[in-house]
């Protein structure tokens, strides 16, 4: 009888324990289609050349709520094909960008972090392009700092 009682007490702290924590509420959840056009020094044998089309990106946005933290989580997710306006070449976008921005409530500070990788695929050798960007910024009152991490952008 002892150990159902104790078993009953740990169930019941448990439910009211997840019961209270915060939960993720989607904010953004859509995929959204943008024509993009711009230079791109990779392609065309890395002579450079303009590419067009369209990118569909999917964004999901999250936020939760605890105490007196409002913390928001987002992920942005390019798809797309851009086509060489010289060389007729197509590219193939795939990427990802994530990061947190949380806010301290009544305290004036803000922080935002992301991650941002993506590639242009190419057909052939030295026409693929690679970004990489991890970024932190911190907003106390009005002092702001933004701190670049690392920063590449090359050929493949």
């Amino acid at each position: 009888m002892k150990r159902i009682l104790v078993l009953l007490a740990i169930t019941t702290v448990s439910m009211a324990a997840s019961v209270s924590a915060a939960q993720a509420e989607v904010v953004t959840n859509e995929t959204v289609s943008y024509a993009y056009s711009g230079f791109v020094d990779c392609a065309n044998g890395g002579a450079g050349e303009l590419l067009t089309g369209t990118i569909d990106v999917h964004n999901l946005i999250t936020s939760t709520v605890n105490g007196n933290v409002d913390s928001w989580q987002f992920q942005f997710q390019p798809r797309g094909s851009l086509v060489g306006r010289i060389t007729g070449d197509t590219y193939r976008l795939t990427g990802v960008t994530r990061g947190s921005y949380n806010d301290i409530q009544q305290s004036g500070v803000y922080t935002l972090t992301y991650v941002n990788i993506y590639q242009l695929i190419g057909p052939g050798p030295g026409n693929n392009v690679r970004v990489r960007e991890v970024a932190h910024m911190t907003l106390d009152g009005d002092d702001v700092v933004v701190r670049h991490d690392d920063l590449s952008i090359g050929c493949t």
